[in-house]
């Protein structure tokens, strides 16, 4: 029986072992949330050579719950804080490490090149149809809230909508769909979409960084209380010039 419980208690302290090397103890650094975040933080972990970093996703909304409970040690998000999360966590330290467009998205065949911002709200307003097949990310998305908060106003998305949980879905459905339409980061835009013009504006880093495409947002890393120790070190590196080349490599607008 002894013996039993020895093993035991080792197997629960190997499993809390790895769970805090997976969440930014024992050298590593915790860092989960927005999927637009996601590749951009898996280069920047690729390349960083003084800790591990672990990059999970989820969302932005669960970037930031992560870090609030001590799961993560940097949240990624792809929107601002929400008012009723920095009343509820005051701590919260958002620090923008890149900037993004979010692309309307076609497929590439789609004669459409050009649609105003109202005729995008009336399209996601209404849903899925013989002319469109509409799609979305689902709720706790960043690039939902700020798809939202900047082209859909009062109205809401239809119910008669696909949600999808990813930027990489979105563009797989929006690829693999002849009259499919949807919204994703201009970071995940390659020629297996086409991004269209709103109000003849394109979506690309020059419109992006002086402010003509209507539909741009700051990327962040999100920190309970000022990053210190290696935390700190490793923003500072996304910072750096070496950082901000990977976020100009990625398709995503520095912030030098």
């Amino acid at each position: 029986m002894t013996r039993w419980v020895y093993i035991a208690v080792a197997l629960v302290l190997a499993s809390a072992a790895m769970l805090v090397a997976g969440c930014g103890g024992g050298g590593g650094i915790g860092v989960g949330g927005s999927t637009t975040v996601q590749p951009l933080a898996e280069k920047w972990a690729a390349a960083y050579k003084d800790a591990d970093v672990n990059v999970t996703a989820g969302g932005s909304s669960a970037g930031v719950k992560g870090v609030t409970e001590g799961i993560l040690d940097i949240g990624a998000i792809s929107r601002d804080l929400k008012p009723d999360e920095t009343e509820k966590w005051p701590e919260l330290m958002p620090t923008a490490v890149a900037y993004d467009g979010v692309a309307i998205v076609v497929h590439p065949l789609n004669p459409i090149d050009d649609l105003s911002l109202e005729e995008i709200r009336d399209i996601f307003a209404a849903g899925s149809s013989s002319a469109w097949t509409v799609v979305s990310r689902e709720a706790g998305s960043g690039t939902r809230d700020t798809f939202e908060n900047k082209v859909m106003g009062e109205e809401e998305i239809s119910a008669n909508t696909e949600f999808l949980p990813s930027n990489g879905s979105i563009k797989q459905k929006v690829a693999s769909t002849s009259n499919a339409i949807g919204y994703l980061s201009l970071g995940y835009v390659d020629s297996s979409v086409k991004a269209i013009k709103i109000d003849g504006v394109a979506c690309n880093i020059s419109t992006v960084r002086n402010g003509s495409y209507p539909i741009s947002r700051a990327l962040y890393f999100v920190t309970k209380g000022e990053p210190e120790g290696d935390v700190l070190k490793f923003i500072e590196f996304c910072l750096s010039t070496e950082g901000q080349q990977i976020v100009e490599e990625e398709g995503y607008i520095s912030i030098q």
